[in-house]
């Protein structure tokens, strides 16, 4: 679909001034949109920072959502919360959120299609529902969409940071602050695409708050706070300041040239704790937690026990 509208002001960025006439988008949204090429000021596609003029005509198209073609599998879930709007679950490790390259099933959204009887449809025929995302080995609290306008308050939340994301982790190696903040923008490694790494160009800000809540000398049990939530970004930034994540098999498997490693665990020790957010519809503001799952209670039952 398109929309047209009229500039009511002179000098207003054209992504302000989307987001303003259709309050429905998120700015993310909208600025995808632009950045996709779908927005057009009399008849020439424009950037987002493009400042209109009083009475242009602006032109938003709008792609139809895909019909979804995943096929629906009956996986069990662990649903800590779940209404109209959405649906909040405890994603065990090992469980691959969305279907990508080569994985076509026993996805998070192959088991929330048979579940669910709609979700939303923005991020297109793959990802139906998925606002946020966790790595494949990492456990714990998720927010699922049930339609578009729940989806579009979720992500707006997500960005502007009023939706709180808290990790627990098992790192190597003793740190020495009690409590500290990690920064670095994160982008694809300069030489294994398939890795995340801290960059000096074509990165994204990463901003990572840890706090130390027990010490094993050989290992560190932290929690971390996210205000972005870039790729990876917990893993890559303890990774940074010498702390990888026990079990990562891809940052952390060595240390100091040396294997690290003899705890069960598939993955790395990193937990989704809680999430805190707002109903899109009702406006209550709601805390959804998961305790640490098995695999990491016996590891700390290990280094208590040492």
């Amino acid at each position: 679909m398109t929309l047209t509208f009229k500039a009511d002001t002179d000098n207003e960025r054209l992504d302000v001034f989307l987001t303003r006439m259709q309050p429905d988008f998120s700015r993310s949204h909208v600025q995808k949109l632009v950045a996709d090429g779908c927005a057009v000021v009399n008849g020439k596609v424009r950037k987002g920072n493009y400042r209109l003029h009083l009475d242009d005509e602006v032109e938003l198209s709008v792609p139809e959502a895909e019909a979804v073609e995943i096929l629906p599998e009956d996986i069990p879930l662990d649903i800590l919360y779940e209404d109209n709007d959405i649906i909040v679950i405890n994603k065990a490790r090992g469980m691959v959120v969305h279907p990508a390259a080569g994985i076509n099933s026993g996805t998070l959204v192959n088991a929330l299609m048979y579940h669910c009887q709609d979700l939303s449809g923005i991020n297109g025929e793959i990802r139906p529902g998925i606002v946020h995302r966790l790595d494949k080995d990492t456990s714990g609290v998720m927010v699922a969409a049930k339609n578009d306008r729940a989806h579009i308050s979720l992500a707006e939340q997500i960005q502007e940071k009023t939706a709180h994301r808290v990790y627990n982790a098992i790192v190597w190696g003793n740190i020495k602050e009690e409590a500290g903040i990690i920064r670095g923008d994160i982008g694809r490694h300069p030489t294994d695409r398939k890795k995340m790494a801290i960059v000096q160009e074509n990165g994204k800000p990463a901003t990572t708050h840890f706090k130390v809540l027990e010490r094993f000398g050989d290992c560190t049990f932290i929690e971390c706070r996210l205000e972005t939530g870039r790729t990876h970004q917990i893993r890559v930034h303890m990774t940074h300041i010498g702390h990888p994540v026990v079990g990562d098999p891809k940052y952390g498997a060595t240390r100091h040239g040396k294997v690290k490693g003899n705890f069960s665990i598939q993955g790395q020790a990193l937990h989704s704790i809680s999430l805190e957010l707002t109903h899109p519809t009702t406006g209550e503001r709601m805390t959804f937690t998961s305790p640490l799952p098995e695999d990491m209670e016996k590891i700390l039952k290990k280094l208590r026990s040492h």
